[in-house]
């Protein structure tokens, strides 16, 4: 398995994100929608940077459990409640993470289907064959 991160000399190079992920080989790992939830199903808290940490820290669960790290993730969909404050969450989500930019999609949504999630983060990685 191989991943390329892609990022034109002509396009904006950012530490948070990539412009764009080549793999070649290897299993792929969808993770769907992760809000800011705790084991016992209550929500970690009522702010953007408590619940982008719990997803995140939700994530990385993930992400040991099929044998990957951050590293493996190419892609990332964040959707966020209107009137969040983004760069909160983008610190909050950068002290779990680290610096292992992805691709990422971003965009403001309404509400989400759980009650009281500000976040929402969908995410894709490629494993080893």
């Amino acid at each position: 398995m191989k991943i390329t991160h892609i990022n034109p000399d002509a396009l904006y190079k950012s530490p948070v994100f990539t412009q764009a992920v080549l793999t070649e080989g290897g299993r792929t790992l969808y993770i769907g929608g992760q809000n800011g939830i705790l084991q016992d199903g209550t929500m970690a808290g009522d702010t953007l940077t408590i619940q982008t940490e719990q997803i995140y820290k939700n994530i990385i669960e993930i992400l040991k459990s099929a044998g990957a790290t951050q590293e493996n993730v190419v892609k990332q969909t964040i959707y966020v409640v209107k009137g969040q404050n983004i760069q909160e969450g983008f610190a909050a989500a950068q002290s779990v993470w680290g610096n292992t930019p992805t691709a990422i999609s971003f965009m403001f949504v309404e509400s989400l289907g759980v009650p009281g999630a500000l976040i929402e983060v969908e995410a894709v990685a490629v494993l080893e064959d």
